[in-house]
């Protein structure tokens, strides 16, 4: 059975050294970035299920990360670890598609615990132009249209927009 890729992303080498290891030992096939650039440039090529991702990072911060991970298609779950613990850093980061917060210092299990839990929810990389399916029905949320059997539904913007939140 192959291994669930994580991708770490944190400036700290320390940090990242020992979230690597901790995550390997722990099971997963681990790629490490510590800048923003190299994440996004990594996401791509490593196709990660789940990410873990520093908020301040030295070049773009976290949050412009997810925004653009999630623009490019990347639907992994993202738990953001940051030092950074008041609510008006928690709350964007979490509106904008990050799924975690945790903050530093941390507890390597509970944070491996997390990221079994984010997981279980099921959330993959989707490619652009695949297609979520359920049952018979495909929807595009590039270009906002839905199928059944294989037929194109016709649904307004608030239609659609209630059927993919």
């Amino acid at each position: 059975m192959p291994e669930t890729r994580v991708l770490v992303v944190d400036d700290e080498e320390n940090i990242l050294a020992m979230l690597t290891t901790t995550l390997r030992f722990a099971g997963f096939a681990v790629a490490s970035a510590a800048t923003g650039g190299e994440a996004l440039e990594r996401a791509r090529e490593f196709r990660p299920e789940v990410i873990v991702l520093d908020v301040m990072l030295p070049d773009l911060d976290g949050f412009e990360v997810c925004r653009r991970l999630r623009r490019d298609g990347v639907d992994a779950p993202v738990l953001f670890l940051t030092a950074r613990d008041a609510r008006e850093d928690k709350v964007p980061g979490l509106t904008l598609g990050g799924d975690d917060y945790v903050t530093k210092p941390f507890d390597l299990d509970e944070l491996v615990a997390r990221i079994r839990v984010l997981l279980k929810r099921g959330r993959s990389v989707r490619q652009p132009g695949e297609r979520p399916k359920a049952g018979q029905v495909e929807l595009d949320p590039d270009t906002h249209e839905v199928w059944r059997g294989g037929e194109l539904v016709d649904l307004s913007a608030t239609e659609f927009s209630c059927c993919t939140t």
